[in-house]
């Protein structure tokens, strides 16, 4: 297969469950991050339309983004988790396709602002700044330069404190 796939992205359906499923658990080493989009399905944390997939041309899905509520500092943001594309899939563009396609939804809903907890090399290709920059912070530890944040409306000031992730994230 030629490294230079087309990846139609487009919001995840019904239908898509446990294809989503498998991409999430060949993406991570266990079944927690497939186990908490189970979990965040049936959370009022869900938001219809933010929960995305990117195809390959013959309409297999190789890419996963999900957008759930979370708060920060008791505003509403959303949190991206997991992005997930299967080993065979990986550096080929699934999961920048995804991410973008997920954001840009998320923005056109007129969401301000979005928290990752991730790779600090990969994030900022789709704006992400440390979140400490924000006045953004967990209430778990973790290395300031893997917790991040987007703006996705600068017309309003953007949140700063504590996130509050929902119930199934477990923290």
């Amino acid at each position: 297969m030629s490294d230079a796939i087309e990846w139609k992205t487009r919001p995840e359906t019904g239908r898509d469950v446990p294809a989503v499923r498998r991409v999430v658990l060949a993406a991570f080493p266990t079944s927690e991050e497939a186990d908490l989009v189970d979990a965040l399905r049936a959370d009022l944390a869900w938001l219809p339309g933010l929960s995305w997939v990117a195809e390959t041309p013959g309409g297999e899905v190789a890419g996963y983004a999900l957008l759930t509520r979370c708060r920060v500092g008791g505003a509403d943001a959303l949190a991206l988790a997991p992005v997930a594309v299967p080993p065979r899939y990986q550096k080929r563009g699934a999961g920048g396709a995804v991410t973008r396609a997920a954001l840009r939804a998320a923005a056109e809903r007129g969401e301000p602002l979005v928290v990752v907890l991730g790779h600090p090399e990969y994030y900022p290709r789709f704006g992400f700044v440390p979140a400490s920059r924000l006045g953004i912070r967990a209430s778990f530890e973790v290395p300031d330069e893997a917790l991040m944040a987007l703006v996705l409306d600068d017309s309003v000031p953007a949140a700063s404190g504590t996130i509050e992730y929902a119930a199934p994230f477990g923290v």
